[in-house]
């Protein structure tokens, strides 16, 4: 059963209770309050231009354990050329923008709507919302965005421009920041080849409500 939520009320149903894809409601808004109520429940936003804001809450979860990440020998030796230079929070708007244009394998458009960015960046002046930079000769290359709940880093997507620069960023979220525990939602090769594995919900949560 999908639920659609109330215009006039800040409220979400049960996660447990989402579909096999983890789609879990409907409707609502973008507001700081809402997203927050979300992310602190498990859930998250994930919708193209078209469609009316969708919620997701999967039974499980792709994450990353900050000292369990992977790094190979290629990028260890990328990460000492001091090739790339890492900052944080210095320009969440471009990486926002980055990560909604740059073009992905077999993706058609971006799921990080205007909409989208103006609520995130909307938390980002709040301070719930973080991005990582990564610089090449003065000019950005990669990075990611996300936002904190308590001890974990709800990650919501990443861009490179250049090779690596997306693991340069990973890398130092996981090696520089104090997070327990890096979400990333939904699995792909990339993120399995660093070392994300698959928890269920109750596993996520306790984190989340730590």
């Amino acid at each position: 059963m999908i639920f659609r939520l109330p215009p006039d009320e800040i409220v979400f149903p049960d996660p447990s209770l989402a579909e096999e894809d983890g789609l879990l409601a409907i409707g609502g808004d973008l507001s700081i309050e809402r997203l927050l109520l979300a992310y602190e429940n498990g859930i998250f936003p994930w919708y193209s231009e078209e469609d009316p804001i969708l919620w997701f809450s999967p039974h499980e979860r792709c994450v990353i354990y900050p000292n369990k990440i992977k790094i190979s020998k290629s990028m260890k030796k990328i990460i000492q050329s001091a090739v790339f230079k890492v900052s944080v929070n210095q320009n969440f708007r471009q990486v926002i923008k980055h990560c909604a244009g740059t073009p992905r394998k077999n993706q058609l458009g971006t799921w990080i709507t205007t909409e989208m960015q103006k609520a995130y960046s909307k938390l980002h002046n709040k301070g719930f919302a973080h991005s990582i930079e990564v610089w090449q000769e003065e000019r950005l290359v990669g990075g990611l965005y996300g936002v904190k709940i308590n001890e974990v880093f709800c990650g919501e997507s990443m861009f490179s421009l250049v090779p690596n620069a997306s693991k340069m960023a990973l890398i130092y979220l996981c090696k520089n920041l104090d997070f327990e525990l890096i979400d990333c939602q939904l699995p792909n090769e990339h993120l399995l080849s660093m070392g994300a594995e698959m928890i269920d919900r109750e596993t996520y949560m306790s984190f989340i409500k730590a």
